[in-house]
């Protein structure tokens, strides 16, 4: 098996999943396994559905006739579920977090601390490297990559940094990118800067909010009714996502109303605010800290 995380929020988790023995769930996002050996605990004669698209969660599947694994992106849950008739299902639980297995690993280049290719994406198999994002994009739209998705405040800076950098030599590794941006980098904050230039450069490769986007959008289809959907997310662009489709069932938050004037959403709020890590479970798991914990129910 792989080392991966220890799970955040694991047991408010599972106890906001509400679980029946003889249900069908989902863990969206397997990784580890973590959240999933946990629901299996709790099943006798239920099924587990789990989704990950990076090949190193493969290693983690556990021996059991009680769950079906799917080597895909969590955006195609309905396709899947509804080919394994696995369709409605009694709850969902997604962790939008990367592992620190694939932090760890200086071959996924999803970490500044280590040399290696500068790729991040989740799946080998799909998709643009981050080396070809930085290699290629024009400045307008580094710029935005890294204002929206990395929350930089000189992205323009930033991105006209690398377009420089670049026409000197072809940028290839992680230690390339960090060096080839160290003249704007904040001396007093550095590590946070490069987290989140790297989170910003992970989210475009891996079309991270685009994902969620329609991983949300399927769940009222895809849940019974009084099935739960349980979120951990871990910056303000994905809690902003989940907050609003949990309370508008639409992900620009738009209240819709009926005739009557009563708001229109598939579901009902479990978590009216989002749960957030205890400072024993952050001491021992620091990724917890800015983990934020949101439940709902469909109606």
């Amino acid at each position: 098996m792989t080392l991966y995380h220890k799970p955040v929020l694991a047991e408010a988790s599972i106890e906001g999943l509400n679980i029946n023995p003889d249900g069908t769930y989902v863990d969206a996002t397997f990784g580890g396994g973590g959240y999933a050996r946990m629901i299996l605990r709790k099943l006798s004669s239920g099924t587990l559905a789990a989704f990950d698209r990076d090949s190193d969660a493969a290693g983690n599947v556990p021996q059991d006739d009680r769950l079906v694994f799917f080597h895909h992106n969590y955006r195609f849950l309905k396709n899947f579920l509804d080919y394994k008739n696995l369709l409605p299902v009694d709850g969902i639980v997604a962790d939008l977090g990367v592992s620190s297995h694939q932090f760890d690993k200086a071959e996924r280049g999803f970490s500044f601390r280590f040399d290696g290719p500068l790729d991040l994406r989740m799946d080998f198999s799909k998709g643009i490297t981050a080396a070809e994002v930085v290699n290629t994009y024009d400045e307008k739209a580094l710029t935005h990559i890294f204002s929206f998705y990395g929350e930089i405040k000189n992205s323009r800076t930033l991105a006209r940094c690398i377009i420089n950098k670049r026409k000197e030599k072809k940028i290839e590794s992680t230690f390339d990118f960090v060096e080839a941006v160290d003249e704007v980098v904040s001396k007093k904050s550095r590590n946070k800067y490069l987290a989140q230039v790297f989170q910003a450069l992970r989210i475009e490769v891996n079309e991270e909010l685009d994902s969620l986007k329609d991983f949300l959008q399927q769940t009222p289809e895809v849940l019974k009714k009084g099935g739960r959907l349980v979120v951990i997310s871990y910056h303000s662009l994905e809690d902003r996502l989940v907050k609003n489709f949990m309370k508008t069932g639409n992900i620009e938050g738009k209240q819709i109303k009926d005739f009557y004037g009563n708001s229109q959403s598939p579901f009902k709020i479990i978590t009216r605010k989002p749960v957030t890590a205890s400072e024993e479970e952050i001491s021992v798991n620091g990724r917890a800290r800015s983990a934020k914990l949101r439940i709902a129910e469909k109606i």
